[in-house]
């Protein structure tokens, strides 16, 4: 009688796993999906209205896209919120969203891709990428997972509209150690954690 109970019991173990598993898989590719009609809005000709609730991406599906932080960057929410990750995990709300509103400011912009992943890889091809992480030769890897689902909430938030701009309109940034000459072209916004924001003067965005 043991041995069957104990049997039964690791058939519903199995079944209830293998359900998990699939819920979360529909979970993520729902919010690939919705990420992806978001991100048309987010461009500067898109649809200006705000997401519907049906629209709008919810925290259960956002986390899980991507969830061993180690998928291929190929859809929205993984570049933002790996971009989140690396640039300003430690630095906090404030450091992380403004990343965040970089990249969503930048996203079909003249000069610039009309896509997230595209905005996060662009000058890859050159060898001299706009996000150093994306090609610093070093693995891309989400490997904390804490702040990254931190990075993954706050990627969802910006691609639903819910995130103020920190930043001023900024599309450029970099570490407040470093002084690079381009900075000089353009308006300095603000300071906000680890980084300094620019914009550009008048429509240049190059």
């Amino acid at each position: 009688m043991g041995q069957i109970w104990a049997a039964a019991s690791l058939v519903t173990f199995l079944l209830v796993g293998q359900t998990t598993a699939a819920d979360q898989a529909q979970e993520a590719e729902t919010a690939r999906s919705k990420a992806e009609a978001l991100e048309e809005k987010a461009a500067p000709d898109g649809n200006k209205a705000q997401p519907t609730p049906a629209q709008i991406i919810t925290k259960p599906q956002a986390q899980a896209v991507d969830p061993t932080g180690d998928e291929s960057l190929d859809d929205a929410i993984t570049c933002l919120a790996r971009s989140i990750y690396w640039e300003a995990r430690g630095e906090g709300d404030a450091g992380m969203e403004a990343i965040a509103n970089v990249i969503m400011n930048r996203t079909g912009v003249e000069g610039f891709p009309n896509t997230i992943c595209g905005v996060v890889k662009q000058g890859e091809e050159q060898g001299a990428c706009q996000f150093s992480w994306w090609c610093d030769g070093r693995s891309d890897d989400a490997t904390e997972q804490e702040p990254y689902s931190h990075a993954k909430e706050i990627a969802r938030k910006a691609l639903n509209r819910q995130l103020k701009d920190r930043t001023g309109g900024a599309l450029y940034f970099h570490n407040r150690k470093l002084a690079p000459k381009w900075s000089r072209k353009y308006i300095r916004t603000v300071d906000i954690g680890e980084h300094v924001f620019y914009k550009p003067v008048g429509d240049d965005a190059r």
